[in-house]
């Protein structure tokens, strides 16, 4: 299928509930990163909000990830989490990510995660419709 392979970035800040007791980022909200951006993106890059998809009573579930941690976030960090879709499959999309400090623009954070398109009605996997693919086909570079 073809994809938009745009790289799409959203700024973060580290909070206080992030923070484990060594001071740091815990590694679980990485990936809650991740996903805050993904929901950000998809709405004003892809023009197409997580809502819209459950108006059609359809979700996207993690299916697999990898996370390699390079360098700690800590409190009041500024990041950007960059995102592109890489791959898609029948019923999936694999997106690399990474997450970079501000100002410096060094990898804290890179991975990649699995979505799987379900239909939330029978909790099945959905193949992806047309209309979403077509959604999905045009980057538009202006809003990266």
């Amino acid at each position: 299928m073809p994809i938009n392979t745009g790289i799409y970035t959203t700024r973060l800040q580290v909070r206080p509930d992030d923070i484990d007791m060594f001071g740091h980022v815990h590694s679980s909200r990485y990936m809650d990163f991740v996903l805050a951006a993904r929901f950000e993106q998809m709405e004003r890059c892809y023009r197409m909000s997580m809502q819209e998809f459950l108006d059609h009573n359809l979700g996207w579930y993690l299916s697999a990830t990898q996370l390699q941690f390079l360098r700690a976030l800590k409190m009041g960090d500024h990041m950007d989490v960059q995102t592109c879709i890489v791959e898609a499959g029948v019923a999936s999309i694999k997106v690399d990510f990474q997450i970079l400090t501000v100002p410096n623009g060094k990898i804290s954070c890179k991975g990649w995660a699995e979505y799987v398109l379900v239909d939330l009605k029978s909790g099945r996997p959905k193949p992806i419709p047309d209309w979403i693919v077509q959604r999905y086909s045009f980057p538009d570079d202006s809003n990266s």
